[in-house]
This record gives C-alpha cells, sequence and structure tokens, in this order.
C-alpha cells in the first residue's frame, strides 16, 4: 500500500466516524427514544450549538472527499508517488482533523486556514497528476 493510499483510508474512516459526537449529542438532548423514532426529516434542531458546527464540518468533509478520492486514486492508476503527493495526502488528513476540530470548536480563522491547507494539499496531488511539479 501507497503511502497516498494509506492516508486516504484514514481519512475515509475518520471522515466515517465525524456522525459520533453530534449523535450522542442529539441524543443527548432529545432524549434517546425520541432521536431514535423521528419520522421527521432532519433539520439540525434541536442540537447544542457545537452539535450544529460539528454536523456542517461533516458534511463539508464528505463533499471534500469527493475531490481527494479520486485525486489520489488517479494518481495510484498512473503509479504517481512522490515525496509532493506523500506529504500532500498526510497533510490533507492532519487538515480535515483540524477543520473538524475548529469548525466544531467555533473558531473561524483557524477553520477557514485548515480548508485553505486541505484544498491545497488536494491540488498538489492534482498537480502531479498533470505533471505540473
Amino acid at each position: 500500500m501507497t503511502s497516498e493510499l494509506y492516508w486516504l483510508t484514514l481519512t475515509v474512516l475518520m471522515t466515517a466516524l465525524f456522525w459520533l459526537p453530534y449523535i450522542l449529542d442529539r441524543l443527548a438532548v432529545r432524549g434517546i427514544w425520541p432521536a431514535m423514532s423521528s419520522t421527521q426529516p432532519e433539520s439540525g434542531e434541536p442540537h447544542s450549538l457545537w452539535a450544529q458546527r460539528a454536523m456542517k464540518a461533516h458534511q463539508n468533509a464528505v463533499e471534500n472527499l469527493a475531490i481527494f478520492v479520486p485525486a489520489v486514486l488517479i494518481a495510484h492508476a498512473m503509479a504517481i508517488s512522490t515525496p509532493a503527493t506523500q506529504t500532500a495526502a498526510m497533510v490533507y488528513f492532519a487538515a480535515r482533523l483540524t477543520h473538524f476540530i475548529v469548525y466544531t470548536a467555533g473558531v473561524p480563522v483557524l477553520r477557514t486556514l485548515a480548508f485553505a491547507v486541505g484544498w491545497g494539499a488536494q491540488i498538489v496531488i492534482l498537480a502531479s497528476i498533470l505533471h505540473w511539479l
């Protein structure tokens, strides 16, 4: 397994776990039975404010997987694995984890910086595929 695939796998796993904190909040705020038995579409409320932000951070992480996953898989299919792509995959993981934490905590400037770092990591992988690096 390449380093890029390793970090891709960890990123997918991490994103798959991002729902846990806000679901626990939902159970605490609404109660177990009302949280599990509601037939209403999810509106985000009632939730604690931090849990509402966690939901948005999770949604953002899923949206960004739509770019990161194919980029890593295309690079792998083309046998592109360089120090730049390896570092970018690792940085992407760290940036997305940071983004989730600071978004959930309500820290706006760090949230934007973490998003930008993750975006830059995606661009490094895509530029490597296009032989621009």
